[in-house]
């Protein structure tokens, strides 16, 4: 893809096509139409990174979050997103954009061209990209665990079940039904000169073999000799039903032909229907003569499959992490530096006997720290991630570790991921930082936006003071009415957009200011435009981003003032 740099996003200054000042990265599959977002009143400013002094906060980064696919397809209408992206952020987060899900099969394959493409494009712009979660409980490859998990196929050997020689009967105990009522059929005695055999009437149901034991995961051969009366010179057909599965072949019940005039082995494969209990073979079919049966034999293979023991899991599973993370980091060749090493993994609901919340665990499925333990979760993760970084070029110096979680201004939360975090780096694991993933809310009530403020500041302050890097996520504000309810970006007034605005810049100062620099990592913005919800730095109108009030506050805040 040809690239076009400029020093511009454009602008429409008295009817003419003109250039402000900005960084913007544009493509020649796409074109740009004049930015409305230097409409009155804000149209003064510049890209919002620009505002940052990095001379005062050096390890700050300004990060939006976007889709990697989309980011990829620069198709005209994101073209204003794409540019966006790149003129006022520093970094870029592609979310949970590469997770697992996406790029490994059932198989194990793995596709990254994608997360190539974007890497490539984010680094001939001198773009940095902040790294999706390593390790989660969601968006896994629950297929592939599936796969890697599966029973384990082994040899078997055929057991023999049951065989009745009608030839030596003189009674018949079976099943005959007839017309929905049961009859009589016998033996005849001395059929010919090989002995007697069972009669099978017209248009009859007779059960041939019955009561052998049945295994529901086996699968079934059964072999029976019969022949049709000696003066019928046409052939016959009849159908067969196993344990409750009527044999099927092609698109119509499979029809076994007896030819006429001799005796003949029919052989019939099946399983047993799902939840029949009963062991026997039924045949009916035969409307034009009767049939004799003589020997019948049933035998069946065992499944030939053994669930894995737990070590073959462990093995399988340890396998998987170290192939994911190896085709992770090839395909990122050293270029993301920080990653999300595991997230969201503590529980809301479970606590330990210290009172502090267990991980998340999961009886249906595959989770990691299910099969490395919980105090093991973190340090095999970084061991695979970190080994992998640095066989494909890395630099483990410049390799950043975060611990994502939610839900963090809870006090118990917070505590938990603290004791979590000591466990994990006690046996090895490297946590660099902890990515603070927000869910924040501005309220018309004084009451309840004081305890917002003061909520917030706690967080901060705890976070602080582990000592850690820290990256604030979903930094994206609703809004709400002095009774609770949701204003959304329909209804909200110029009054209140501001009101969420000056929110914004308290958010950010007060992380510039609570969090030391040298622990300062990043803040990055989770929608860009507004959504049904007034989050956005730019309001969406006739399909146009148009700068609004957050914008200006971003700038404001980022430079201090």
């Amino acid at each position: 893809m040809n690239k076009i740099f400029r020093n511009s996003l454009f602008m429409l200054t008295a009817g003419v096509l003109a250039v402000a000042c900005a960084d913007y990265n544009e493509t020649n599959d796409f074109s740009v139409a004049f930015d409305p977002s230097y409409a009155l009143p804000y149209s003064n400013l510049g890209a919002v990174k620009s505002y940052l002094n990095k001379a005062d906060y050096p390890n700050l980064s300004i990060e939006t979050a976007v889709d990697l696919k989309e980011f990829n397809e620069q198709k005209a209408a994101k073209a204003i997103s794409h540019a966006a992206a790149l003129t006022n952020f520093s970094s870029l987060s592609f979310g949970y954009s590469f997770m697992p899900a996406k790029y490994v099969s059932s198989k194990g394959y793995m596709n990254f061209m994608d997360l190539k493409s974007g890497l490539s494009l984010m680094e001939s712009i001198g773009g940095q990209v902040y790294g999706s979660p390593i390790a989660a409980n969601e968006q896994q490859s629950d297929d592939w665990f599936s796969t890697l998990t599966a029973p384990i196929e082994v040899q078997v050997l055929p057991i023999d079940d049951k065989e009745v020689d009608y030839s030596t009967m003189t009674e018949f105990t079976g099943n005959i039904v007839r017309d929905g009522s049961k009859v009589k059929t016998g033996i005849v005695e001395n059929f010919d000169d090989k002995g007697n055999a069972l009669r099978i009437p017209t248009r009859a149901k007779v059960w041939i073999v019955q009561d052998f034991p049945l295994d529901p995961q086996g699968y079934y051969t059964i072999t029976f000799t019969v022949r049709s009366e000696e003066s019928y010179k046409s052939e016959e057909s009849i159908v067969c039903t196993f344990s409750d599965n009527v044999i099927m072949s092609g698109s119509e019940k499979k029809k076994y032909v007896i030819r006429p005039g001799a005796w003949q082995t029919v052989k019939v494969e099946a399983a047993p229907a799902e939840g029949a209990t009963d062991a026997y073979l039924m045949i009916e079919g035969n409307l034009n003569t009767m049939l004799y049966i003589r020997n019948v034999k049933v035998s069946h293979t065992p499944d030939n499959h053994r669930e894995q023991t737990a070590e073959e899991i462990s093995d399988t599973i340890h396998y998987a992490i170290n192939k994911w993370c190896d085709g992770l980091m090839q395909a990122n060749a050293g270029r993301i530096k920080s990653f999300d090493l595991i997230d969201k993994a503590i529980d809301t609901k479970e606590k330990l006997e210290n009172g502090k919340y267990d991980l998340k665990h999961s009886t249906e499925k595959i989770f990691w720290q299910d099969i490395f333990g919980s105090e093991n979760y973190a340090p095999v993760v970084s061991k695979a991630a970190s080994e992998a970084f640095v066989k494909y070029g890395g630099n483990l110096a410049d390799l950043k570790f975060f611990i994502s979680e939610t839900g963090l201004e809870k006090q118990d939360r917070f505590e938990s991921l603290k004791y979590w975090m000591d466990i994990w780096e006690a046996k090895g694991a490297k946590i660099d930082g902890i990515n603070a993933e927000l869910n924040l809310s501005y309220s018309e009530d004084p009451t309840t936006q004081a305890a917002n403020e003061a909520t917030l500041n706690t967080l901060l302050d705890n976070l602080a003071a582990t000592g850690k890097l820290i990256r604030l996520s979903n930094f994206d504000i609703k809004y709400q009415d002095a009774t609770g309810a949701k204003v959304i970006t329909d209804n909200i007034t110029a009054t209140q957009r501001q009101k969420l605005a000056d929110y914004y810049a308290f958010v950010i100062k007060a992380y510039m200011t609570r969090i030391p620099t040298n622990q300062q990592n990043g803040l990055c913005k989770g929608n860009m435009v507004d959504t049904s919800d007034p989050v956005g730095l730019w309001t969406l109108k006739d399909n146009d981003w148009v700068r609004n009030a957050t914008y200006e506050a971003f700038c404001k805040a980022l430079s201090g003032k």
